[in-house]
């Protein structure tokens, strides 16, 4: 792949994981009924094409899967990312469960809080190793 196509799909996965990130922080300004749960859901959607612009800068392929894990996975160990699987690895049970009816329990303020903590964690980390490479 060339420099510039390369950049090119970093830069798509890149665009889709802000437009998540951005829309997750916006919610919290509503005035009422704040919809925690798809807070939460964008949170893990901002980590995940993180991750996985991350993955196609460095030319790994990675399977269909919203597992934070399994994506972290599969990132060089001398990236540093996988220090974060400890931190993070809760952001994949907001990918589906949460989304549709069933037995879970309601998630709050505070769990919205901390799902868009840990995917700016996530965000800061791949920016910056983006940055480095000059495809951000």
């Amino acid at each position: 792949m060339k420099d510039n196509e390369l950049k090119e799909q970093v830069s798509k996965w890149i665009e889709l994981a802000e437009e998540d990130f951005r829309l997750a922080k916006f919610a919290f300004k509503m005035k009422s009924n704040v919809p925690y749960r798809l807070i939460c859901y964008h949170a893990q959607q901002t980590a995940e094409k993180y991750i996985k612009g991350y993955l196609v800068s460095e030319l790994i392929d990675f399977p269909y899967t919203h597992s934070i894990e399994a994506l972290l996975k599969l990132t060089p160990s001398n990236s540093g990312l996988q220090k974060l699987m400890d931190i993070v690895s809760e952001l994949t049970n907001y990918a589906v469960a949460k989304r549709y009816p069933g037995d879970y329990n309601i998630l709050t303020k505070k769990n919205a809080e901390e799902a868009v903590n840990k995917s700016s964690k996530v965000r800061k980390a791949i920016r910056e190793l983006l940055k480095e490479k000059e495809l951000l």
